[in-house]
């Protein structure tokens, strides 16, 4: 996950494994974590940016949360987003997403065990 500020300066950087779960789940984990963050510096205006369409569309209310595991992530997200009364939120590609991406990849490579001769 990244935070930036509009001139896209990055103002924080974070990743953390999180074990074995869905892209989505991973997405609203990220999500929460990050609008956690963003709180702290009670910005004016707030950009959203998800490479999860699904996750997108729920947020924004045009798909509903069927995924049993992803109905308290939403509903968690939901609620830090009321916090943020000028917010928006958009879909990215994933190749367009690449600090965030490089966030997720380092997480991953920083948890695997080191091969063993």
């Amino acid at each position: 996950m990244v935070i930036e500020d509009s001139a896209g300066q990055r103002l924080w950087g974070g990743c953390r494994f999180i074990g074995t779960s869905t892209n989505n789940q991973a997405e609203y984990l990220a999500l929460i974590e990050g609008l956690q963050r963003v709180g702290e510096w009670h910005p004016d205006k707030l950009e959203v940016y998800l490479d999860s369409l699904l996750v997108v569309e729920q947020m924004r209310g045009h798909y509903r949360v069927k995924a049993v595991e992803l109905k308290p992530l939403h509903r968690q997200a939901r609620a830090l987003l009321a916090g943020f009364p000028d917010a928006s939120i958009a879909h990215v590609r994933r190749e367009n997403n690449r600090g965030a991406d490089a966030m997720a990849n380092k997480a991953i490579d920083e948890y695997r065990p080191a091969a063993n001769g």
